[in-house]
């Protein structure tokens, strides 16, 4: 399929309504590299000192796995380059969710997040632990009112601050891929989240239009130093690319990301609804691309559906339907999480997964993470 074609400048001179930055990097200076391709992208105008400002790390296995979860070195690059221009460390707020699957104080443990916030003065905040409220949001949404006709909780700490984004370029079995926009799934939503994946495009829709409600201003920072392609967000095949990525358009963030991985993002349905109802842009080619050029990159990723996304497509649209609110909306519901651990953790990582890592371990990016 041929892509889109996507704009590349060498500056800022072009008139475009959303810009990303891409840069290609190595271990040896991915730190000082991701300071300088959030300098290319304006962090310093689009996120104010004044302001508190959530980082919003990317979870999606309390285990490590290339790819899966925010990588150590995307998190100090950030963290670097926000105190070395002066931010308060009082006023940035570490932060992620757990969901049915996950824990966010293990996770961060796991994927060696907790030393690299030491290291800064940086408190990590499990927003299980915060404080949630309902939320009335003034703009109306596509589903979420209706999956959730109590009321939508939120996390308390979040309306008012600014949010980095701190994702990683990867497919993702319920969304095709999954990126900036999907990072906020797992931070204003509580674990029952899972109730929206018959509708995860929607509803991704619907986040990007909180989004824009709650934070003054959005800033999201992508690692694709190592990729994930496949059966995501986590029986994935890591792949080295070396590329980061920064911008403030989430949606222009994850058109990029999923045009370098070979889809067409306005094939991408929350894309393409994003980008109709004018919360960011999708067409690529409406996107001003600084840093290195693009031009020609196809990673030929596919994404498939692991057993586990698989049983839940199946249950929530597919002919076990009739059995959706029996085994998704009552007491039993637990047979799911217990499953996917079984699956993911005992039956998958130790056969499959493992080996994985054991080869990524051998490349420079996997001698980079046990530096950590």
């Amino acid at each position: 399929m041929k892509l889109p074609a996507i704009t590349h400048s060498k500056g800022k001179s072009m008139q475009k309504r959303s810009m990303v930055a891409v840069l290609k990097t190595r271990p040896e200076t991915v730190l000082e590299d991701y300071g300088r391709l959030m300098k290319m992208a304006d962090f310093e105008n689009v996120l104010p000192r004044e302001k508190d400002t959530l980082v919003k790390l990317n979870l999606s296995w309390t285990r490590y796995f290339p790819a899966c979860s925010s990588q150590p070195w995307q998190v100090e690059g950030v963290v670097k380059a926000l105190m070395e221009a002066g931010y308060d460390q009082r006023r940035l707020f570490p932060v992620e969710n757990k969901t049915v699957v996950t824990n966010p104080r293990v996770g961060a443990k796991n994927n060696k997040w907790l030393p690299i916030l030491d290291k800064y003065g940086l408190e990590f905040f499990p927003l299980p632990e915060q404080e949630w409220i309902v939320y009335k949001f003034r703009e109306p949404l596509l589903k979420l009112n209706d999956i959730f006709p109590e009321g939508i909780q939120i996390p308390k700490m979040y309306p008012g601050k600014n949010i980095i984004h701190l994702p990683t370029v990867k497919t993702h079995g319920h969304s095709t891929t999954t990126g900036s926009i999907k990072n906020s799934f797992g931070g204003l939503l509580k674990e029952v989240r899972h109730y929206a994946h018959k509708y995860m495009h929607e509803v991704l829709v619907d986040l990007m239009i909180m989004q824009k409600e709650l934070h003054p201003s959005i800033f999201t920072v992508m690692d694709g130093t190592v990729c994930g392609d496949g059966a995501g967000p986590r029986t994935m095949i890591p792949v080295v690319k070396g590329y980061i990525l920064a911008g403030t358009d989430p949606v222009a963030m994850d058109s990029i990301a999923a045009g370098m991985m070979g889809f067409n993002p306005m094939d991408i349905p929350y894309i393409r609804m994003c980008h109709e109802r004018g919360l960011g842009v999708g067409d690529p080619a409406e996107i001003e691309l600084i840093g290195e050029n693009l031009g020609g990159v196809n990673f030929g990723f596919t994404t498939r559906r692991s057993l586990v996304i698989w049983g839940d497509q199946m249950i929530r649209k597919g002919p076990l339907q009739f059995l959706e609110k029996l085994l998704l909306h009552t007491p039993l519901v637990v047979w799911a999480p217990f499953a996917s651990n079984v699956y993911h953790d005992y039956l998958w990582y130790p056969t499959i997964g493992k080996k994985r890592i054991r080869d990524f371990m051998q490349t420079d990016w996997g001698k980079l993470f046990e530096k950590y």
